[in-house]
């Protein structure tokens, strides 16, 4: 009788307990969106999203990716905080269409997990020559015979680029095969993505190691990453992703506001609208609305550009045709001012980003737009003070002197008069009446030097 009650109260604390344990939520899963180029502001929001994930207790972080690369210094940055997060990371590749080129393919290798829809691909992690000539690609060495003199002449004229070009892929390729040593993936074929640029399909990655697994969606990742186990550091972690809680970690408004003064089209504008801000500003002291705006613009192009890849000699060359073209509205150098300011904004706008990576280029034909609009203004502005000095004077001490007036009060020698509608502080040289029509001779300071005029002259 004894044994039957021991089974029932050990059955039932059984059920309470395994109840409890039911009942315990999981931690949260949090998805971070990582969508087009990688650069400082998505490197900015990896970043602060790993740390929150971390503080507030999450059991994974998926980063969903669909890139097609981005900058060394931004991909290292997330690489970093990857590697260091006690929270682990599945860089996902989704949805189908998504890819995770160059830079993609090594953040992919860092991940803890690594897994891709179908229909994605990976790879292509060649890095990208940094600078206005792009390099050349390797050429195999020639067999047979000695080169000729143009050949010599060409290797001599590319060593010092090509020398640059292998020391980038080198340290390209070494890099991504330290990842995969650590995360256990293909090194061979990390190696190859580098130095050949090619790309697996989500299938393809799969049977070649470079993935751990596909799935549709993130809640089909979570649950084929049920029960699986993940090592931080020296310690092994179980995951119980089926059924958690998902938050997704969106960009917030800050992050929002520097991707969009972060795209160097949009930094330009501001760039030229903050000049030409200040500029009106000092023509005409006092407005203070064109002063607050383009002080406003212009420190947020500096911003915006301080965070991307740009080459201050083409910066240099922007500002000073903007210099030139301001100058050609105050200088009388029939255009050659204007011209030459238009073809060096141009040329340094086409130098300003150093780099060909895809989203951080400007297009050629808002470099001439911004120059064609800034030129057309100038020249207007030019044209307009040209007819301007082409009028006759219409205010000023030209036209005071010889005026005509009357006498206020009587004076003896001076006094105060009538003079074009204002009164102004007279001196005679023989005493004048009250209304007494007067002519103006001359002036000293702000006394105008008077005679009577017309019959007055002679007295009455």
């Amino acid at each position: 009788m004894m044994k039957l009650w021991h089974i029932i109260i050990i059955t039932w604390l059984g059920l309470l307990l395994g109840g409890a344990t039911a009942a315990t939520p999981r931690p949260p899963v949090m998805v971070i969106p990582l969508i087009g180029a990688i650069g400082p502001v998505g490197a900015d929001h990896v970043t602060r999203s790993l740390a929150r994930a971390e503080k507030e207790g999450a059991q994974l972080v998926v980063l969903q990716m669909d890139t097609p690369g981005g900058l060394d210094t931004s991909m290292r940055q997330i690489i970093k905080a990857i590697l260091a997060s006690p929270v682990p990371v599945a860089s996902f590749v989704a949805p189908s269409g998504a890819r995770a080129a160059s830079a993609g393919t090594y953040i992919l290798y860092a991940s803890h997990i690594a897994a891709m829809a179908p229909g994605t691909n990976v790879g292509a992690a060649t890095p990208i020559q940094i600078g206005i000539t792009g390099a050349q690609p390797e050429q195999p060495p020639a067999r047979g015979g000695k080169s000729g003199s143009s050949e010599a002449a060409q290797e001599q004229g590319g060593s010092s680029q090509d020398t640059l070009t292998h020391k980038q892929i080198n340290d390209a390729a070494a890099y991504i095969r330290g990842l995969a040593q650590l995360r256990g993936r293909d090194v061979a074929w990390g190696e190859q993505a580098v130095r050949e640029a090619v790309s697996l399909s989500a299938d393809e990655a799969l049977a070649r190691n470079v993935i751990d697994l596909t799935a549709r969606d993130v809640t089909d990742l979570l649950i084929k990453l049920q029960g699986r186990k993940v090592r931080i550091g020296q310690d092994e972690r179980v995951l119980h992703t089926a059924g958690a809680a998902v938050i997704t970690l969106q960009p917030d408004w800050r992050s929002r506001f520097l991707g969009v003064i972060a795209d160097p089209s949009v930094a330009m504008i501001l760039m030229v609208i903050g000049i030409y801000g200040l500029l009106f500003e000092f023509s005409n002291p006092g407005f203070v609305v064109p002063g607050l705006v383009g002080a406003t613009c212009l420190l947020l192009g500096l911003y915006a550009l301080q965070m991307l890849p740009v080459n201050y000699a083409g910066l240099a060359l922007m500002l000073l045709g903007l210099g030139c073209m301001v100058a050609e509205a105050f200088l009388p150098s029939f255009g050659a001012l204007g011209i030459g300011g238009i073809v060096m904004f141009v040329i340094g706008g086409v130098m300003l980003i150093d780099t060909d990576l895809p989203g951080f280029g400007v297009p050629i034909g808002l470099i001439v737009a911004l120059a064609a609009g800034s030129g057309l203004f100038i020249f207007l502005i030019s044209g307009m003070a040209l007819k301007a000095r082409r009028r006759p004077v219409v205010s000023g001490e030209v036209l005071l002197i010889g005026s005509t007036g009357e006498i206020i009060d009587d004076l003896q020698s001076e006094g105060w008069a009538t003079i074009r509608g204002e009164q102004w502080r007279v001196e005679s040289a023989v005493p004048l009446r009250r209304g007494q029509q007067i002519r103006v001779t001359g002036r000293h300071g702000l006394i105008m030097r008077v005679e009577p005029c017309g019959d007055n002259a002679r007295g009455r």
